[in-house]
């Protein structure tokens, strides 16, 4: 046990010991912590409605997706999505599970993986799962996305890119455009985009940013976000895909299925989605009027304030809540070393006057 014990208490020497934050329901606070981007799990009304029209459905599915009974819903999702994107899609239990298994999947063979340097960690995991070779570009930087593919594609049967289209910490975007212009030079490469903080919020009627760009192979969106649902799902390009991840993804086949009545809440969203172009423009103006708060450049619904070490994140966190605004702090090994931030994300449900407010805290405790 002393080897755990020196861990922790090495975490709480360096202000990096997390622990499960008090829940803070009922408390009269502006909540900029979450992922409920369109304000979607905390609509009450969207709840009734659907509550009223799905009584019967499962709160289990009692087995994996191999092995349930039950898999209309899941069916009927997964149609819903294919009209939308024009590929067949998989239903994952969470974007983990997702990118954990689907990557994994994928580096089958001699396959080189070339991911942005800032991918999420469920990607990284299933980089590892995989054992392939794989490489990391500087972010966002695609002059070096290409040096590496031109260095060393053609040693390798299939090369898997991997990439966000929004990135969780920064909030900054991929030039998808220029990555799959890139792509398209070298056969046998795959272009793979994490959607999970753009579903709901950019692209045409909500459905991300990598949508509709050529070259675009596999798109992952995650539902536990602007959705206000659980799970994930993959879009794929090729539809043989489809069964090769049914028959290939462990998290898939050895993960009990979500409850049919989660897909259905899911679906209920996804079918209402275009329609919520209000959300979606709210959402931005508040993105424009933070931007302004924080003095830098709107870019997405997501948005850091620096602070460069752990302690002065968690410092200035605690003055927030003083004040009403709840916005936990990242530190390492999330962020880097150096770039210990607070991560400001907004949600439309949001009202302005708050975020004026929120910058007249921060200039007065700054």
């Amino acid at each position: 046990m002393n080897s755990y014990q020196t861990t922790l208490e090495c975490l709480r020497t360096e202000h990096n010991f997390r622990a499960i934050p008090e829940d803070t329901t009922g408390r009269d606070l502006i909540d900029l912590s979450g992922n409920d981007y369109l304000g979607i799990a905390a609509d009450s009304d969207m709840r009734r409605e659907f509550m009223e029209q799905s009584t019967g459905l499962s709160l289990s599915a009692s087995a994996s997706r191999l092995l349930a009974a039950d898999q209309a819903e899941f069916r009927l999702f997964e149609e819903l999505l294919r009209d939308y994107y024009g590929g067949r899609a998989l239903m994952f239990n969470s974007g983990y599970h997702a990118n954990s298994g689907a990557v994994a999947a994928l580096a089958k063979g001699r396959t080189l993986i070339v991911a942005d340097k800032l991918v999420h960690a469920s990607i990284i995991d299933g980089i590892m799962l995989s054992k392939a070779p794989f490489e990391r570009f500087r972010h966002n930087d695609v002059a070096h996305l290409e040096r590496i593919l031109e260095k060393k594609a053609a040693a390798y049967d299939n090369v898997l890119i991997i990439v966000e289209s929004v990135y969780s910490m920064d909030g900054d975007k991929a030039p998808l455009d220029e990555i799959a212009r890139i792509k398209r030079r070298f056969p046998g490469a795959l272009l793979y985009v994490d959607e999970a903080h753009a579903l709901g919020v950019c692209g045409r009627d909500g459905l991300g940013l990598a949508f509709g760009i050529d070259g675009v192979d596999f798109i992952v969106g995650t539902l536990g976000k602007a959705i206000g649902s659980v799970g994930a799902f993959i879009v794929c390009r090729m539809p043989e895909m489809y069964d090769y991840f049914v028959n290939t993804a462990r998290s898939l086949i050895f993960s009990t299925a979500l409850p049919p009545i989660n897909v259905a809440w899911s679906r209920f969203v996804m079918e209402r989605l275009p329609a919520m172009t209000d959300r979606r423009e709210r959402l931005m103006n508040l993105s424009h009027m933070l931007a302004g708060a924080l003095g830098d450049v709107s870019e997405s619904h997501i948005r850091p304030l620096i602070t460069g070490s752990s302690e002065s994140a968690l410092s200035l966190s605690a003055k927030l809540l003083e004040r009403g605004f709840k916005v936990l702090p990242i530190r390492t090994p999330t962020v880097p070393p150096g770039t210990e931030r607070l991560r400001f994300s907004l949600s439309a449900d949001i009202e302005p006057d708050a975020i004026v407010r929120l910058g007249e805290v921060l200039r007065s405790i700054n």
